[in-house]
């Protein structure tokens, strides 16, 4: 591929199965690194934990410098803040809910910040990221639209399992924590919560905005946050678990 600047190693070839009907091949060529060869100062990863309900924490997530959100979770000034870098498409969510994508669809309030998919993840959801990203240029052509290299994917995997994490897949939050880790200065997590009550032994819902359960086969939540805390311990991030200061900014 003459477009293809990078050396072919860095490059993917997938193929997407089709019932009876044989496979397609798609080359995909990786165009940038986003974020490469700078630091991001203070990032903000905001999970969608019920924790954040009533929290206060939004005027202290928008003041980061890179604000991380997953799944089209929806957002307010109070709570979770409005402003967005960064957020997270699942693939299986567009193929339920295809609005999403449209002109003034819930994608549209994020502006115009970057959309990441988990392409390579699963062999399943590489052609619905690519049918997203074609669905989704000619409406927003000016939304980037980022998929986790494979082989990050991978290596992120074999080191989390090399330290005695067993998950069948890392969770996407999981996984962008780990990315702010490298690229940010700074990583401040809030609403990564997944437990049935608060701190104070309130209840809370696993969700800030709806009150969908996790799949417990495919993630180890408990186990990633366990993760998260030997790092807040480690001083390698902020985990922010209580209200935050009305006064912040």
């Amino acid at each position: 591929n003459d477009d293809c600047f990078l050396p072919p190693h860095l490059s993917t070839l997938f193929r997407e199965s089709h019932g009876g009907g044989g496979d397609k091949h798609f080359y995909v060529c990786v165009q940038d690194f986003p974020w490469s060869g700078r630091r991001l100062g203070r990032c903000a990863v905001v999970g969608s934990g019920g924790i954040l309900k009533n929290s206060s924490c939004g005027r202290e997530i928008d003041s980061a410098d890179f604000v991380i959100r997953f799944n089209l979770a929806s957002i307010n000034d109070s709570d979770v803040g409005l402003k967005t870098d960064l957020v997270t498409i699942n693939p299986s969510q567009i193929q339920r809910e295809s609005h999403l994508l449209w002109p003034d669809g819930r994608v549209s309030v994020y502006g115009n910040a970057s959309l990441i998919m988990p392409a390579f993840a699963y062999t399943f959801c590489t052609g619905l990221s690519i049918r997203t990203l074609k669905a989704l240029h000619p409406i927003r052509p000016q939304q980037p639209v980022v998929f986790f290299s494979p082989y990050y994917l991978q290596t992120l995997d074999r080191f989390w399992k090399g330290r005695g994490l067993k998950s069948i897949r890392l969770s996407t939050g999981f996984m962008l924590i780990s990315a702010a880790l490298e690229v940010c200065e700074h990583v401040h997590v809030y609403g990564f919560w997944p437990f049935d009550t608060d701190l104070q032994d309130n209840p809370v819902p696993y969700h800030y905005y709806d009150l969908r359960r996790p799949s417990k086969r495919m993630h180890k939540m408990p186990e990633e946050f366990v993760r998260l805390l030997q790092l807040h311990s480690q001083g390698a991030l902020t985990l922010h678990l209580q209200p935050c200061s009305s006064d912040a900014s």
